[in-house]
């Protein structure tokens, strides 16, 4: 069928009798047709120039190439919203037979305990009725089991539950810690600076109020983004320069301002500095997943629980394209951290764009929204254009190209002890990014995969598949929880106790409610000290399961052995595992513990469970009601480029087990953390003697870490 301007290729002309009693029509050739179409695909909005052009060339006039340009687009979005609508009613029918089946299904459903029909279906299959059933249950039992405590002079155990650690050498058991403890005088949790009454919630700065000019200035902020991401990853020199000393990309700020001259505005601030770096890595994962899991704010967060403390998306400004993220646009907000107490978060209000370039080419763009002045929210971090171009790769991998460019106005000094490795951009630069996306990429090829989990004498209990995946969701939970707890974000407070060097240790305190939290009073404790011994040579001290009772109060000074053990990337390190002390006569308290390393960094963090809630997991049932609260290490170089003598860790060996950036460094930044249930009743008080012990547990704990590692000094 050939299209001209009307159908069968007549245009209607403009030069009919001024009374529009006859118009005449013109019906163009099969060559001024073919012709138009091929300009129309390259160009639906020709200028005049080229329509005289066109004109001359076809024997027209150019009012008549207007005017079929003009109907040509008309009729081509007619097609575009007749097939949208076919699209859309058509899913929108599938979705009403699936409402009419699941209607269906409820009507035909037979209570289990009498065989016959819900008494009422609505109340029976809400489930937020359910919580909040489950809810007053809860805070029955609480109440019941305080006035039972009082007569039976112990609290009531329940199963799973975590319980007080119970170290005899410190004494923290539940006397100590709880509201009658002997000692100290009790102290109102809310007296604590720094703490909260209730688990830290999402407070933002300000919630956005967008206007109509908000979202058409946030379409084209995110247009001109995409094309300055694309330039800067796919170009070299000029703009991009290797290092002398690490062969990182650096990046040429003279020439960034002569390409982009717009961006001079935003790099005037004496008092600013900028950060900008660029990696590339193969990833196993495909395209499509990937830019899933970086358009929904929850996976985002799942997928980087060491950087992302917060992350949340305000408001959608386009969904994209039907069935697909291309051209999806969104406001968000994300509070990125290191994991220490002593560096400051960074907060972003930012535009999120996705585009597909091509066939398996996605850009995923961010860049910092300004918002008035009037909104009270001074930004000390603006996102220039960075985010990752990623390119589809065979059997399911990707390869991704990262770019971090921030501009940084530091208001507080950074600590000293952070110093080099936040200044250099390794702290939150794109090789960090880029090696925590490849380590969890593994983890989660890791749990499609069977056979990758050993148990020995485990009460019998061996996991299948799905009790392999229930163990790793509860070791990744654990992960996030531990994360969470060192964070510095607008919502989590600390308190600087004085201690054993200049850092101290940082202490806040919340009363937690959350399923899968223990009920009751938390104290988290956290301090960072310096270590010159190599990242790699840390991670293997604690992961060494000889060496554990040097340090590790959870052992009591005894051995363990590793009863469970499941691997979760390539990296031998990267595993979880389930711990049994020996000589101990507590039989049913294991250990779990996550351990992972990339080129990044290390975590090691673990959790003692009771057996009845491992086997639960290990049966492949749902871990999300198995309460934990998590200690361990995070452990990062200290960015000072230096191999520092006496280590014994040779470049190559570091480089074999912990990648490129590891092995550029000599010394670590290691952040010890503990959480401690004070009191299983939430209304108790937080006494002054447990928080002395605490101070005390983590000063012994850093003391036994530096003896073992022949540096008492540091």
């Amino acid at each position: 069928m050939e299209y001209g301007g009307g159908e069968g290729g007549e245009d209607r002309d403009a030069s009919s009798d001024p009374q529009g009693r006859k118009k005449r029509y013109h019906r163009h050739t099969a060559h001024q047709i073919q012709r138009l179409e091929a300009m129309f695909k390259e160009c639906p909005h020709p200028d005049e120039k080229q329509r005289s052009l066109l004109s001359r060339e076809l024997g027209l006039a150019p009012r008549q190439i207007k005017f079929w340009f003009q109907n040509r687009r008309t009729q081509m979005k007619a097609q575009h919203e007749r097939a949208d609508n076919c699209a859309l009613r058509a899913e929108n029918d599938k979705i009403r037979c699936e409402n009419i089946a699941i209607r269906e299904a409820l009507r035909n459903v037979i209570c289990p305990s009498c065989g016959g029909p819900p008494v009422n279906e609505d109340s029976y299959f809400d489930e937020q009725k359910l919580r909040i059933e489950n809810a007053h249950l809860k805070e029955e039992l609480d109440r019941v089991s305080s006035i039972a405590a009082k007569y039976i002079g112990r609290p009531i155990s329940q199963l799973p539950q975590v319980q007080p650690i119970h170290v005899s050498s410190l004494d923290l058991s539940m006397g100590s810690f709880g509201g009658q403890g002997v000692g100290g005088p009790s102290l109102d949790i809310d007296l604590l600076p720094g703490s909260s009454s209730t688990v830290p919630s999402l407070r933002l700065p300000f919630q956005p109020r967008l206007s109509d000019m908000d979202r058409s200035l946030m379409t084209d902020i995110a247009v001109r983004a995409t094309e300055e991401l694309l330039r800067l990853v796919q170009t070299n020199e000029p703009l991009w320069m290797k290092s002398a000393t690490d062969g990182r990309d650096v990046l040429n700020l003279e020439s960034y301002e002569r390409i982009f001259p717009r961006a001079n505005t935003s790099l005037k601030n004496p008092h600013s500095r900028i950060e900008a770096t660029r990696d590339s890595g193969v990833v196993i994962m495909n395209g499509l997943a990937l830019v899933d899991m970086f358009m929904d704010s929850h996976k985002w967060v799942e997928l980087f629980p060491a950087i992302v403390s917060v992350g949340k998306t305000i408001e959608v400004i386009s969904s994209g394209m039907l069935g697909s993220h291309s051209g999806s646009l969104q406001l968000m907000y994300e509070d990125l951290q290191v994991l220490s107490p002593l560096v400051s978060t960074r907060e972003f209000y930012f535009l999120r764009y996705c585009q597909q370039i091509e066939q398996g080419l996605w850009a995923v763009v961010d860049v910092s929204y300004d918002f008035p002045r009037e909104n009270q929210f001074s930004p000390q971090c603006r996102r220039l254009p960075s985010g990752c171009l990623i390119q589809e790769m065979p059997n399911g991998y990707s390869k991704v190209t990262w770019v971090e460019h921030v501009e940084i106005e530091d208001k507080t000094p950074t600590h000293r002890l952070y110093r080099d490795l936040v200044h250099s951009g390794l702290a939150f630069g794109a090789e960090r990014w880029l090696a925590i996306l490849c380590r969890m990429c593994e983890r989660f090829a890791c749990l499609m995969v069977t056979g990758t989990s050993t148990t020995r004498d485990l009460g019998g209990v061996i996991p299948s598949t799905d009790g392999k995946r229930s163990m790793m969701k509860l070791a990744q939970r654990m992960v996030n929880n531990f994360c969470a707890s060192i964070g510095t974000s607008n919502s989590h407070g600390w308190t600087t106790l004085s201690g054993m060097n200049e850092v101290g240790v940082r202490v806040s305190v919340h009363k937690s409610t959350d399923p899968g939290q223990p009920n009751g009073v938390v104290l988290s404790a956290a301090t960072t000290i310096w270590l010159p011994v190599s990242p790699q040579n840390v991670f293997n001290f604690f992961k060494d399961e000889r060496t554990r009772a040097q340090w590790d109060v959870l052992s009591s000074g005894n051995g363990v052995e590793e009863v469970a053990h499941i691997a979760n990337g390539s990296h031998p390190g990267n595993c979880i595992s389930v711990l049994r002390a020996f000589n101990t006569s507590q039989n049913n308290r294991l250990i779990l513990q996550e351990s992972c390393i990339d080129s990044s960094g290390a975590l090691v963090v673990y959790c003692p469970v009771d057996l009845p809630a491992i086997n639960i997991a290990m049966s492949g049932e749902d871990p999300s009601y198995i309460p934990l609260l998590p200690l361990g290490f995070a452990i990062s170089p200290d960015g000072r480029p230096d191999l520092l003598p006496g280590d014994g860790a040779s470049t190559s060996s570091s480089s074999q087990h912990g990648g490129s950036m590891m092995s550029r460094f000599g010394g670590s930044l290691i952040t010890v953390a503990f959480q401690i249930l004070v009191s299983s009743l939430p209304s108790a008080k937080l006494n002054l003697e447990s928080v002395t012990t605490v101070n005390n547990l983590i000063g012994t704990t850093v003391q036994q870490i530096k003896a073992a590692l022949n540096c008492p000094g540091s």
